[in-house]
């Protein structure tokens, strides 16, 4: 497995990861909102292409996806939204996306990304440092449940970084 950025190539791959990952969540009905979501964000002005990495098989196949855009908090450009992630179904459970995780965040702190923010499931994604978000004083923008909205301190993160957060605009149309 190879992690590597995202190339305008690997756009409906992409897609199809995205499309088959979150069909469970759907019923397999319809294309899943992470499957268009991604779409809309890299026409979205919190884009940022430095952080849509794909993981590839020995074949350069893409069977996995994460991606995080600019995020705000207290109005300020001082996050990372994370997500989604996704790995094709037949490649799950087989470190595909613990390895894309540890890339983007790995990403995300050697350009000095202060925080990283998501929403996700609070027995898979603690092992990655993240923890509620409301522990490092930021808050979601929906009521979500503090268990479900993590964030990830970066090394340039700073006490000060307190307040609401706010992912890329796609996400509010969800």
């Amino acid at each position: 497995m190879l992690i590597r950025r995202e190339m305008p190539a690997d756009v409906d791959a992409i897609r199809a990861v995205h499309s088959a990952a979150f069909a469970k969540t759907t019923g397999g009905a319809g294309v899943p909102v992470e499957a268009t979501l991604v779409d809309a964000l890299r026409v979205d002005e919190g884009w940022l292409p430095a952080y849509s990495l794909v993981a590839t098989d020995s074949d350069g196949r893409v069977v996995g996806h994460v991606v995080a855009t600019r995020g705000r908090v207290a109005g300020e450009p001082v996050a990372l939204g994370l997500g989604p992630l996704g790995v094709l179904p037949g490649w799950q459970r087989r470190g595909v996306g613990s390895a894309l995780m540890h890339a983007v965040l790995g990403a995300a702190d050697a350009r000095d990304e202060p925080l990283v923010v998501l929403l996700g499931h609070p027995d898979y994604y603690p092992r990655f440092g993240f923890r509620p978000a409301v522990e490092v004083g930021v808050t979601p923008p929906q009521p979500w449940g503090s268990q479900y909205f993590m964030a990830r301190p970066m090394h340039a993160w700073r006490e000060s970084i307190r307040g609401e957060f706010r992912y890329a605009g796609p996400f509010d149309d969800l």
